[in-house]
């Protein structure tokens, strides 16, 4: 394996190499690529003073650059080209390079050919982020040394030589990710989908397929799981090649996990069932956060105690823009749940609370539908602060429920984030929730939704 991991970069050595974007993954492995000798160039809509000082430091290493609105222009002048996720697979400059023999990859495909451990990856509509996480948290505890990349985290790639056999991965994937995957990992969780990305993918069924593509090539020595609940997630059950393990919140699975009448965890295993702990066990509000952690259960369930996955639960205080706690000023709470990207998300996000909530929401509109937030909005917000570009369609979907208009449900525009919190910090009163909870992406006013929570956060630490 690792001869194989210097063979592959002798093979670049001799290849002119391009990197499309410059995240985080591509920024460390450009730096890599650079010290084993590589010809890079780092192609870039940005110019130079957009990228700051990323671009002084790999200029100083030796990169080359292509930037500005051509910057995919000379696709066909290199020989092997790494698309950044947030370059779409279809792209018509990508599409023309392949046909000119181009070779169009990914950090996280060479890290799949690359990794010489066990692979657990998640991917979903909703909870990815924490089921990886939770996945990790009791691989660590239970003793093995964890690396955690793919969505979040760092680059795996640049990482790979220091792995040992005996390691394990845990991968976050999303669909842009996952588009042109053409290798699976040994345990593929699929926590739900739902439609999502509709701007960028052609049709919900591409980004069904991207989805499928998780466990479309797996072994018969693999392990899927699936959520009995979701209609769409458990569609996938027809590519599933080595053991399927579900979990529900409705049903008892042949082999898997699921909550009982009593709130109890369960684990079922060769026909044989046995309580593990009760949800109240659990640190994470919310009964999304029970459904990740029956998801991630149902994924290492085998391979860690029962002491190690209560020990996570007790103790896991959640990850950061997750329904994560802020601040409390004025007997007032607010919470930060900017990754709350699609309508499905901050559904979950109302029903983790008992009480009606003061909710901030509105964002850069991906074409999906708003009206099934409607009804959750009614029910289970007291107001409701606008913003951007999705903030008439979410209006819509909450005028357009019957009983609306006795409600009592308060809806307040504004311009800004600063803005929102003003507004909600004057409405609200005493014992009350504020949650910035937007059911849209971030892209119309922040880079990403870690730009928008993090941005959230400091306006509700500066109030006097």
């Amino acid at each position: 394996m690792y001869d194989k991991i210097a063979a592959f970069y002798s093979f670049l050595k001799t290849k002119k190499v391009a990197f499309i974007g410059l995240g985080v993954s591509h920024n460390d492995l450009i730096k890599l690529m650079l010290k084993k000798g590589i010809d890079v160039t780092l192609l870039d809509k940005r110019e130079a003073d957009a990228i700051g000082e990323q671009y002084n430091e790999l200029k100083d290493e030796g990169a080359n650059f292509c930037l500005g609105n051509d910057y995919l222009a000379s696709l066909t002048d290199y020989d092997v080209v790494f698309r950044s996720p947030g370059v779409y697979f279809f792209k018509d400059e990508l599409i023309k390079a392949r046909k000119n023999g181009v070779v169009i990859t990914s950090e996280m495909e060479v890290f799949f050919d690359l990794c010489p451990c066990k692979i657990y990856a998640v991917t979903g509509s909703d909870g990815k982020t924490t089921t990886t996480t939770l996945i990790s948290e009791m691989l660590k505890v239970s003793g093995k040394t964890v690396y955690i990349g793919g969505n979040i985290g760092k680059a795996l790639l640049p990482l790979v030589e220091e792995m040992k056999p005996e390691d394990v991965c845990t991968v976050e994937l999303s669909s842009f990710q996952l588009i042109s995957m053409r290798q699976s990992p040994d345990v593929a969780v699929v926590t739900n989908i739902a439609p999502n990305h509709l701007d960028v993918h052609k049709d919900m069924q591409e980004y069904i397929d991207c989805k499928a593509n998780l466990l479309a090539h797996q072994n018969a020595f693999s392990k899927t799981v699936l959520n009995l609940d979701n209609e769409l997630g458990y569609s996938l059950e027809p590519y599933v090649r080595g053991q399927l393990s579900c979990f529900s919140r409705q049903t008892k699975p042949k082999e898997g996990t699921f909550l009982d009448e009593n709130g109890n965890l369960c684990k079922v295993h060769d026909g044989n069932t046995r309580i593990l702990f009760n949800k109240l066990e659990i640190r994470l509000p919310g009964i999304h956060n029970v459904e990740n952690y029956l998801a991630a259960i149902a994924a290492v369930g085998d391979e860690v105690s029962d002491q190690t996955i209560l020990k996570v639960a007790r103790e896991f205080g959640g990850v950061e823009h997750r329904i994560e706690f802020v601040r409390e000023i004025d007997g007032v709470k607010y919470y930060n749940d900017s990754i709350a990207s699609s309508p499905t998300r901050t559904i979950a996000g109302l029903n983790s609370f008992e009480q009606k909530m003061i909710i901030i929401a509105g964002g850069y509109d991906k074409k999906i539908p708003y009206e099934p937030l409607g009804p959750v909005l009614v029910e289970r917000a007291k107001i409701l602060i606008l913003l951007g570009a999705t903030a008439p369609k979410i209006e819509k979907a909450v005028r357009d429920c019957e009983n609306f208009e006795t409600s009592g449900l308060q809806i307040v525009h504004v311009s800004t984030l600063e803005e929102a919190v003003a507004k909600a910090r004057e409405l609200a009163q005493q014992g009350d929730v504020v949650s910035l909870s937007p059911a849209s992406a971030s892209f119309d006013l922040y880079k990403n939704f870690e730009e928008r929570g993090k941005h959230f956060k400091r306006i509700v630490n500066e109030m006097q």
